[in-house]
């Protein structure tokens, strides 16, 4: 008969204040994989383990795999990322979410005589196995093993209980982890994705202070022509312009958290250095949140800047329409706005070289003018190729 979570509490007798304290600490390293060395430490003491390990991914042709490790491995330190060197053990196959020890599987003598405890358990002063393989619902199959030395007690009734009773919680926080680092990872590259349009996004919290901003964000506030920060706000340069500016933050921040669909507002910002003035669209970001809480997003300020060149990919220029290198360079200069005479001197060609390039290129794109062929790098999938800026990569265990 299946055991209920009374009948484990009762048979693991574990206090409930340090039970809380491990269910605590692994929903919190749910939300920070820097975090992950408390419950892993905490279990370990728990189990009075020599290695407690999280096997995240095995290997396989393109993947070296990764565990999770508490103990000290080879004088690393009490918590270590570490490769996961072997597809092929006697724990392969195993009914998931349900715990076994190695008495289940296997006689004594054929654990001393298998070959992983010989090469691998047996040197590192593991003898008793207990584990568990882990079914998440969106992140495929984990796998969680304690081990104890051959001097220590095998794992009893009570440690199978413990560990019965943790794994709803282990299960749940390795989900949600993963959850959230595919959640920061897609957010990363739509945040890329946008960079390369020439872009730039601003986001302000509920008070109207800067919370983020882009590579390209950045660029256009530290020229301050015609937007700038001030005490970390965003301002116009222009006091009519910044009134209207203004106007639609605080518009934007009235519909923060409303059901409505969010409604974008526009504002032209002229620039005190006469160039073409920026075009400033401004938004609410959707509320999820069920309390009341401070520094969160509110608004996202998108800006376009006509002047500032484009960040299309030279890769993906060339693959596109099968240019030379060449062709590509004197295209992406023309895309940046330069006329044909300034894109030969930039690229140090003459003239001629430059009428060449571009007769070459009018055939293989297809296009008979210059403001056809800006159109098409302009409007193409190459804006949003892997383009030569500096991005932040958001890693998670």
């Amino acid at each position: 008969m299946e055991k209920t979570t009374a009948d484990l509490h009762a048979l693991a007798g574990l206090d409930l204040a340090e039970y809380d304290r491990l269910v605590a600490a692994l929903y919190d390293a749910a939300m920070d994989s820097r975090l992950w060395h408390i419950p892993m430490e905490q279990l370990r003491d728990l189990f009075v383990a020599n290695y407690v390990t999280l096997i995240l991914r095995v290997p396989d042709q393109s993947d070296a795999g990764l565990m999770i490790v508490a103990g000290n491995v080879e004088g690393e330190g009490k918590v270590t990322y570490l490769t996961y060197p072997h597809s092929s053990t006697p724990f392969i196959n195993q009914p998931v979410d349900k715990v076994f020890t190695v008495d289940d599987l296997m006689s004594e003598k054929d654990w001393r005589e298998s070959s992983y405890y010989q090469h691998w358990c047996g040197p590192k002063g593991v003898y008793h196995v207990m584990g568990v393989d882990i079914a998440t619902p969106d992140s495929g199959k984990l796998r969680f093993r304690i081990t104890r030395p051959e001097s220590a007690p095998k794992f009893s009734v009570r440690d199978r209980a413990l560990c019965e009773l943790i794994l709803p919680h282990l299960r749940r926080a390795l989900n949600m982890h993963n959850q959230l680092d595919r959640s920061q990872s897609m957010g990363a590259l739509y945040s890329q994705a946008i960079g390369r349009l020439s872009v730039a996004t601003i986001v302000l919290d509920e008070s109207g202070r800067v919370l983020q901003q882009n590579v390209i964000a950045q660029e256009i506030l530290a020229g301050a022509d015609g937007l700038k920060l001030v005490g970390g706000r965003l301002e116009a340069s222009y006091p009519s312009d910044n009134r209207e500016l203004q106007r639609l933050v605080r518009s934007a921040f009235a519909r923060q958290g409303k059901e409505s669909p969010p409604i974008a507002e526009a504002v032209s910002i002229a620039r005190p250095s006469g160039q073409v003035s920026l075009v400033v669209v401004v938004e609410s970001v959707p509320s999820l949140e069920w309390a009341e809480s401070k520094g969160q997003p509110a608004v996202v300020v998108y800006i376009r800047d006509a002047v500032g060149k484009s960040l299309a990919s030279t890769a993906v220029t060339k693959q596109l329409f099968n240019l030379t290198p060449a062709e590509t360079a004197l295209c992406l200069e023309l895309a940046n706005g330069l006329s044909l005479e300034e894109a030969a001197e930039v690229l140090n060609i003459r003239r001629n070289t430059a009428r060449a390039h571009l007769r070459a290129i009018f055939s293989k794109t297809g296009v008979r003018r210059q403001t056809e062929l800006v159109r098409i790098m302009l409007n193409s999938v190459m804006a949003v190729g892997q383009a030569e800026i500096p991005t932040q990569r958001l890693r998670g265990g």
